[in-house]
């Protein structure tokens, strides 16, 4: 298939009015939203809500530009070299669902453990709100590398367009639980990703930390053990919270923080990892040594 016949399916192919009809129903629940909170006075931040609307519209110019033919362009290669290839039936669909939503737990659950990775993805985590508006508070350059997830989904035989839709549509799904509104819905909190499952993903309380990845299903984190249900209140917001509703600082701030701990190493390796490992790796030269921590708790307790 040529680069022309790809971009002719996103521009012909009727899921791409289903994805665009999934995006308008999720605008409307968003200012439902905005308007209930108005009326009902339920705190909010408005100023982290202006944020996160601000980071929404840059996101939308970017995608539909330069960066919405990044993926595309850098899954074809691989595409062209391998042999096989999944016919594009009702079945591969249903085949591309499963494949995306799995691509997308493991995505999402390395983007939390590798620190380079993070320094976008904190982006969404870093409002200390929670409400339908987070859903839009997405990095400006996650686009940039997320297409190299899908590339195993390629090598199973699945074009560039199925695998850059599956992921969309694991993508829109999960803006509506963004929300408190909707407590809790039994059964269905344990198959699917749901405002509740998803509360305890955006806590920063110790025992919600690095839980539920899932974007459609729940069944992954169950089988790869990370499922946690909501019990306790939700803190919500990062371990340390940026406070600044600057749409740039939010997106950068943990990139500048990584330069900053780099330039502090001594050796090209331990750059290395402080960039590309995990996010609390640092070199032992640069942990806190016994005898200051027992100052500090000496101090604390005067």
């Amino acid at each position: 298939m040529s680069i022309d016949a790809l971009r002719a399916l996103f521009e012909t192919k009727s899921i791409l009015q289903v994805i665009g009809f999934i995006s308008l129903i999720n605008l409307g629940l968003t200012l439902a939203e905005v308007l209930l909170d108005l009326t009902t006075r339920k705190e909010r931040r408005w100023k982290d809500t202006a944020a996160n609307c601000a980071i929404f519209v840059v996101n939308q110019v970017l995608e539909t530009t330069a960066f919405a033919t990044v993926g595309l362009l850098g899954l074809l290669p691989v595409y062209w070299l391998v042999p096989w290839e999944l016919p594009m039936v009702w079945w591969s669909w249903v085949l591309a669902f499963f494949a995306a939503d799995l691509t997308y737990y493991w995505m999402h659950r390395i983007e939390h453990e590798r620190r380079i990775l993070w320094a976008s993805h904190s982006v969404h985590h870093s409002s200390q709100n929670y409400n339908l508006t987070v859903g839009f508070r997405l990095s400006w350059v996650e686009s940039l590398f997320e297409w190299l997830f899908l590339i195993p989904m390629v090598l199973l035989g699945f074009n560039p367009f199925q695998a850059i839709i599956g992921l969309i549509l694991v993508a829109q799904y999960q803006h509506w639980v963004h929300t408190e509104h909707v407590r809790q819905f039994g059964w269905l909190d344990e198959v699917f990703n749901t405002p509740s499952v998803h509360r305890v993903h955006h806590g920063s309380n110790r025992k919600y930390l690095d839980k539920n990845y899932g974007g459609v299903l729940i069944l992954w984190d169950k089988l790869f053990g990370t499922l946690q249900r909501e019990e306790d209140k939700v803190i919500y917001g990062l371990t340390w919270n940026i406070d600044t509703n600057n749409p740039v600082t939010i997106n950068f701030i943990e990139y500048r923080n990584i330069w900053r701990d780099m330039r502090r190493c001594r050796t090209w390796s331990d750059r290395l990892w402080t960039c590309f490992g995990r996010l609390t790796w640092q070199p032992d030269y640069l942990k806190p040594q016994k005898s200051d921590r027992n100052s500090a708790v000496k101090e604390s307790t005067q």
